[in-house]
């Protein structure tokens, strides 16, 4: 059972690490990333959309991107999601593709998005945390339960901030390259 516990904490540790992962794939660091557009919805056909279904997102160069939108009725819509998504970005439609090019990033703008990836990370952390907590409740109950051992009980404690302490780490690294990134473009 304690090792059910344990791989059930690490997995849910592993998906707050890919949220993370997800999160700074949006964030600008100054070269064409497909996914930089992926938080961009797009009025379609009365709902909103995500962007990479109505068209094709790609970087045909490392500071240009392309949507190759496939309803060409949606071109002016997609144009306008990507103006208004938030991200900075000033679009123009090039026959029957949106170009986006991607401006070069300021110092003060460099700084906005480290800001950014530091929240991500803090959240990502505070998710980090409430796996933790949850199994210390689920590792107690078994002990009460006595399903458990009380020295056991303590060796599941142990092992739980092991694994807390490790994917921590893994997320203050993850921001530590990104944030070069972002700043030595």
């Amino acid at each position: 059972m304690s090792n059910e516990l344990l791989k059930d904490l690490k997995r849910r540790m592993e998906g707050a690490l890919d949220v993370l992962a997800n999160d700074f794939a949006g964030l600008r660091t100054g070269r064409a990333s497909t996914s930089l557009l992926d938080p961009v919805k797009v009025d379609a056909y009365g709902s909103l959309t995500p962007l990479n279904q109505v068209g094709t997102v790609t970087a045909p160069e490392s500071r240009m991107l392309s949507v190759q939108v496939w309803d060409q009725s949606m071109i002016k819509s997609v144009e306008k999601a990507i103006r208004e998504g938030g991200l900075g970005l000033n679009p123009f439609v090039d026959g029957n593709s949106v170009r986006v090019p991607l401006p070069d990033l300021s110092e003060e703008r460099r700084k906005e998005l480290v800001k950014v990836a530091k929240k991500y990370a803090e959240n990502a952390r505070v998710a980090i945390r409430n796996v933790r907590r949850d199994g210390m409740v689920a590792a107690k109950k078994m002990e009460k339960d006595s399903e458990i051992s009380e020295d056991e009980m303590h060796i599941m404690g142990e092992d739980i901030q092991k694994l807390t302490d490790q994917n921590i780490q893994k997320i203050d690294e993850i921001l530590k390259k990104k944030e070069s990134d972002i700043m030595h473009v």
